[in-house]
């Protein structure tokens, strides 16, 4: 199933292909890039498998040259990086062996893998799926694009979903082998075992002198204050270390695609904006397994849920503004008076304007829960799109001008 389901990512990968020598996708293990790239490419190599990666081992220029199918697939190129200086060559020298190739990593390149590659390489980041994949509607317009345009979200009819559902999918994650073929508990086993990979193997094998247990902590603090604006030392001492390893740690785990961070709006026309970025974890069945909490707690801890609800939506959001809108940053606005006004989401659409969201857990919003994105849309005037109080009710109604409350679900049902 997960072999036939549209991703968002399909279009502008195919369009990247044609247009590009080499397209990088780049996300975090087992999200589907080695699917998705498969689709288009004309051959594979698995660089992660001894045999396949031989020949770019001992010669990787050799090797490309070698293979005339295109578009050629590298999966997992960090395991032959120098897979990178013999693709900028070939991109360099132009003809048959300069492309298409698409290379797929769950690790970001280091500055000194990567090369100043404009007009030669571009980056596709890719995450786990979103509800509205898993449904069948990657290939839709989108929740994004009706925000951009100042459109009415909608919700279908029927079919309800309370906060124990909401809470439910999101712990159930989106990546696709636990999100499609497993039941409850072998999801457990796989995040389980995937928290194990990343602070067992991927991280050491970064940091050499990283200690697997002192990862887990801090993987477990992060993923504990996600969605949340907080000092990197409420993280390490929780974790119980310095500044300069959870330093290392994190920058690893960003590598990774493990952690993301949201940053700071910020405008001439807004003072006293708080400068820090938001961290979150890039799946919500992570989140839950690194911090190894249940359904049964978030549903008692409501500090949690709206951690997991602000977490998930923003699982929602990003891989769509990746794929289909890359010129769209994704930000949050909080004032350094006391949280006096502080917006989850900020779309910041470029000359200007942007679009806003709001994440409530209750069963429905009022004028107060827009209170924020309000004082947004006064400030800003015209150059205030659209805002939306996303909650788990079900009704989709006016919270003032420009100002609306929908479902959670009208993200993958518009």
């Amino acid at each position: 199933m997960a072999d036939v389901l549209p991703r968002m990512i399909d279009a502008e990968l195919r369009a990247c292909a044609d247009a590009h020598p080499v397209t990088l996708v780049a996300g975090p293990r087992a999200c589907g890039k080695t699917t998705a790239a498969q689709r288009i490419a004309a051959a594979t190599v698995r660089l992660d498998r001894a045999d396949e990666a031989a020949a770019f081992r001992a010669d990787p220029s050799a090797a490309l040259r070698g293979i005339a199918a295109r578009p050629l697939l590298l999966d997992e190129w960090q395991e032959v990086p120098a897979v990178m200086p013999a693709l900028k060559a070939a991109a360099d020298a132009g003809g048959p062996a300069a492309g298409p190739v698409l290379l797929t990593g769950s690790v970001r390149p280091a500055a000194a893998e990567a090369w100043p590659a404009t007009g030669r390489m571009v980056e596709l980041a890719m995450g786990p799926m979103t509800q509205r994949e898993l449904r069948g509607g990657g290939d839709g317009r989108g929740a994004v694009a009706a925000l951009i345009a100042g459109e009415d979200l909608r919700v279908d009819p029927g079919g309800p979903c309370d906060l124990v559902d909401y809470v439910g999918l999101a712990l159930a994650g989106g990546f696709p082998v636990p999100a499609l073929t497993l039941d409850e508990r072998g999801r457990q086993r796989w995040y389980a075992a995937y928290v194990d990979q990343i602070a067992g193997r991927d991280l050491v094998a970064i940091l050499r002198r990283a200690d697997p247990d002192r990862a887990r902590r801090y993987l477990e603090a992060c993923a504990l204050h996600s969605s949340c604006v907080v000092d990197a030392k409420v993280l390490f001492d929780a974790a119980g270390i310095n500044r300069k390893t959870a330093d290392g740690y994190e920058a690893v785990l960003a590598r990774l695609f493990v952690l993301a961070h949201v940053p700071a709006w910020s405008s001439s026309r807004l003072t006293r904006l708080v400068r820090a970025p938001k961290r979150l974890l890039a799946d919500v069945g992570l989140m839950a397994a690194a911090a190894r909490f249940a359904p049964a707690d978030v549903l008692r801890d409501g500090v949690l849920l709206g951690r997991v609800m602000e977490t998930f939506v923003h699982a929602q959001l990003a891989p769509e503004l990746a794929a289909r809108h890359p010129g769209v940053r994704l930000c949050h606005l909080r004032t350094d008076s006391g949280g006096r006004h502080e917006v989850d989401f900020v779309l910041d659409l470029g000359g200007g304007r942007v679009a806003a969201i709001e994440v409530k857990s209750g069963a429905g919003a009022d004028g107060a829960d827009a209170r924020h994105l309000a004082w947004l849309r006064d400030r800003l005037g015209d150059d205030f799109v659209r805002g939306v109080v996303l909650h788990t009710g079900e009704r989709v109604h006016p919270l003032g001008e420009r100002i609306v409350a929908a479902p959670i679900r009208a993200l993958w049902e518009t």
